[in-house]
């Protein structure tokens, strides 16, 4: 197992310099000049704009920069953002409200989502089958920002049981209305997929065989059924975790969430490349962990799987 955790890591590494660099570039190469967006419609005098330039390296060439940038990383220097305010300082403001908010999305899709598809699937035809099957598709088909208005509609403004935005703290209680917006896509995925595998196992040979020892129908159904139809709901949720952390820009903007959404779509607005490659660099080392998480996972959930 360490040797496995060992050698995923150092899989990593050549993923993690190909999507920097890859966003690096995309950032750095689009049209236009940041310290000519920075100062706006202002004046900037020669000098000042050669000392703009060396003081955030865009007076060298693309790779020299890129290597700067992977030297800042390793010594946890992200740079300083044109407002003057260091990067680490926006990336340790924004991040535990963004990661607080999508572990929440993620835990409610996940348990309500396998608890319903599992329901779903062991009555697969029956009414709550259908009913279910038509709920989750319509929650696919209404964009989320759709959703999220509505729910702050609802709950904050015309029912009063829950705040219309979220201040600066980020409570658990403000956060549990957006991340329900926010995992209610996920939410919908999660019970289909889960029910499709729950159904498919139910006809399995080793749950005939199970049944026909005679064990009783919650050990089939939690050690058996479940056991092996997580498999694929577990890798849906480590991948969306990254989804939802650097999904969340429609979420925070609507509830006013100070997090990684906001913050980022400023930066972007803006034209900060620095806090924009620092924060997506952020995302893909979090994208990264949760996908080693679900490979660790796969071994707990299927006795068959080994990792030499």
């Amino acid at each position: 197992m360490a040797w496995y955790i060992v050698r995923r890591l150092l899989q990593m590494i050549p993923v993690f310099l190909g999507a920097t660099l890859l966003v690096y570039a995309m950032v750095f190469l689009v049209p236009g000049d940041p310290i000519q967006a920075l100062a706006g419609d202002k004046p900037m005098t020669p000098a000042v704009e050669a000392q703009l330039r060396a003081r955030y390296h865009l007076d060298e060439p693309f790779f020299v920069q890129y290597l700067l940038y992977l030297k800042g990383i390793v010594t946890l220097d992200f740079g300083t953002a044109f407002s003057g305010r260091p990067v680490r300082d926006e990336l340790a403001r924004a991040f535990p409200v963004t990661i607080k908010l999508a572990l929440m999305a993620v835990l409610i899709e996940g348990v309500f989502g396998v608890i319903f598809g599992l329901i779903a699937g062991l009555r697969k035809g029956r009414l709550f089958d259908s009913t279910m099957l038509v709920v989750s598709l319509i929650i696919i088909a209404v964009p989320i920002f759709v959703t999220g208005f509505l729910a702050q509609f609802l709950l904050g403004v015309k029912w009063g049981i829950a705040p219309v935005t979220v201040t600066g703290h980020a409570s658990f209680g403000e956060l549990l209305v957006p991340a329900l917006v926010l995992g209610s896509l996920s939410f919908a995925y999660v019970l289909r997929l889960t029910r499709n595998s729950v159904a498919e196992n139910m006809s399995a040979d080793y749950v005939r065989t199970a049944t026909a020892k005679g064990l009783g129908r919650p050990r089939v159904v939690t050690v058996h059924i479940l056991r092996n139809s997580l498999i694929p709901v577990i890798t849906f949720l480590g991948a969306d975790l990254g989804a939802l952390i650097g999904g969340a820009v429609v979420t925070e903007g609507i509830f006013n969430i100070p997090g990684v959404g906001g913050t980022l779509y400023q930066a972007i607005t803006r034209g900060e490349p620095p806090t924009v490659v620092s924060f997506v660099t952020v995302l893909i080392v979090v994208f990264l962990i949760a996908n080693l998480v679900v490979d660790l996972l796969y071994a707990a959930l299927d006795p068959r799987i080994r990792y030499a």
